[in-house]
């Protein structure tokens, strides 16, 4: 299916609000969300029914041009698959009339494209994870979520009320002038309606394509390098050599006591269990209630800062570098995974990506994973062995340089900025700079990498002779390592 494209000048942009459904509202809202799910099932069902068919018929030798066909998960197949099968399914034939035709749709089309994604990353055409098969969604885990692209889904006049097909007008937590002033004055058109349960309440996010024209930076020429940590969030030094820190809100660890007291509250009172089939008590159902109330708060004050920061930031630099950081791995230190994922390391690179480009049209540059940003000097470009990460001042051995940790990594981000126009790849220029050497070992990863313990080839136990030994991994130059997003 051919992806949407704007019209020039003209971006998609998402615009969400807080819904206040009554009773009956909220029924027929999980009622669309459920037949999602049940959709999403039956289309996983269908398509992998085929596949065991076909096993099985293998197992029995049965020949390659009389084995069961191929069923295709193409969206169009399935609707039409499921349009036939709804009348007759008692899944399906019995309540299906009840809700909109978008809200089956948008099963179809989560289950069309999981199996892509799953086609797609077995023949290795798509990046990250690799995917496996498709599997159920179940009843109390799924997310509650339905699309509508066709039928009535408009911004009511009066700012207060959304219109959907089958669900009719819902009234909105909050006003909805900033998208109904640009419907009304011809620089938005919606183009499809989300509804989704998501920390404690119904949200409604309508796309839209809005016209947007480019807002100019504040200081064009200049550029940023981000350093973010979790003691501090981030501190941030430009070109011009000024620096500033940004304090860690530490949201999560200022609700730990809270927290605590909520869970404790919990575990006192009856609560569900799955292998006897008990059902949890309502004063188990009004303490879990609490408890999730702490979490959604949590996330709503931890975006509210991440999206102040990227905008003032976006809004201000020319050019904005950060690093490429490992946030999967680093969230496997038991030590600190509570504080890196509280921080949202991977969510600023995210909003910063679409705000410097889609919003400002500047630079964002990503420094290489390996590019030693705490280890070189700011002020001669030398680069130390090690710098443990206890160590939080950077002392020169060569220059005698003397600064804080994190101020010496936000400096050499900065100089990546020019580095990148000028085809340099270090923090100090080295053809204007006296080269200083660097220590040995500055130049390589800190960690060896293991040798196999797969057994080779006349080798018994795989066991690896001497001069076989495999060497340190070397780092990328720098000037490789730079990437323009």
């Amino acid at each position: 299916m051919k992806k949407f494209q704007p019209q020039p000048g003209f971006v998609v942009q998402a615009f969400r609000f807080a819904l206040d459904p009554n009773a009956a509202q909220e029924a027929a809202l999980r009622s669309h969300c459920g037949a999602a799910r049940a959709a999403y099932n039956w289309a996983v069902g269908w398509v992998t029914a085929s596949w065991w068919q076909r096993r099985a018929e293998e197992t029995y030798g049965v020949p390659e041009a009389r084995l069961t066909q191929w069923r295709p998960w193409s969206l169009p197949s399935l609707r039409k698959a499921f349009n036939e099968a709804k009348h007759t399914d008692p899944r399906f034939a019995a309540w299906w009339e009840e809700n909109s035709k978008e809200a089956y749709n948008t099963g179809l089309a989560n289950a069309a494209a999981a199996f892509d994604n799953y086609t797609k990353s077995k023949q290795g055409k798509r990046h990250g994870k690799r995917m496996g098969t498709p599997r159920f969604k179940s009843k109390r885990k799924a997310r509650l979520a339905c699309r509508f692209t066709t039928g009535t889904i408009r911004v009511d006049a009066d700012g207060r009320h959304v219109t959907l097909p089958r669900l009719g007008t819902l009234r909105t937590h909050e006003p909805t002038m900033k998208l109904l002033a640009r419907v009304q004055a011809g620089t938005a058109r919606i183009l499809s309606a989300t509804v989704r349960h998501e920390r404690g309440r119904w949200l409604v996010s309508f796309q839209a394509e809005v016209k947007r024209d480019l807002e100019r930076v504040a200081r064009p020429d200049v550029a940023v390098g981000i350093d973010l940590g979790v003691k501090t969030l981030a501190v941030m030094a430009d070109s011009t050599g000024e620096i500033r820190t940004v304090a860690n809100p530490g949201h999560y660890d200022r609700a730990l006591g809270q927290l605590r007291r909520a869970c404790r509250t919990v575990s006192r009172r009856q609560g569900p269990d799955r292998r006897t089939g008990r059902k949890p008590s309502k004063r188990w159902e009004k303490a879990n209630a609490a408890r999730n109330r702490v979490h959604h708060r949590v996330a709503n004050l931890r975006e509210d800062a991440l999206h102040k920061l990227t905008t003032s930031v976006a809004a201000e630099y020319g050019t904005v570098v950060v690093e490429d950081l490992n946030v999967a791995g680093m969230l496997r230190n038991r030590r600190l995974a509570r504080r890196i994922a509280d921080a949202g390391f991977g969510e600023i690179r995210r909003q910063l990506d679409y705000k410097t480009r889609r919003r400002h049209a500047t630079r964002l540059v990503a420094a290489d994973r390996w590019y030693p940003s705490s280890k070189t000097c700011s002020g001669c470009g030398a680069v130390k062995a090690k710098l443990p990460l206890h160590v939080r001042t950077y002392q020169c051995d060569a220059c005698s340089l003397v600064i804080d940790r994190d101020d010496n990594a936000a400096l050499n981000l900065a100089a990546l900025a020019a580095a990148c126009m000028t085809g340099t790849g270090v923090a100090g220029d080295q053809d204007t700079t006296e080269v200083v050497s660097k220590p040995r070992g500055a130049d390589r990863k800190t960690r060896a990498i293991r040798t196999r313990r797969k057994a080779e080839a006349g080798r018994a136990g795989g066991a690896t002779l001497p001069h076989q030994r495999q060497e340190e991994a070397r780092d990328r130059t720098h000037a490789e390592a730079l990437t323009l997003w």
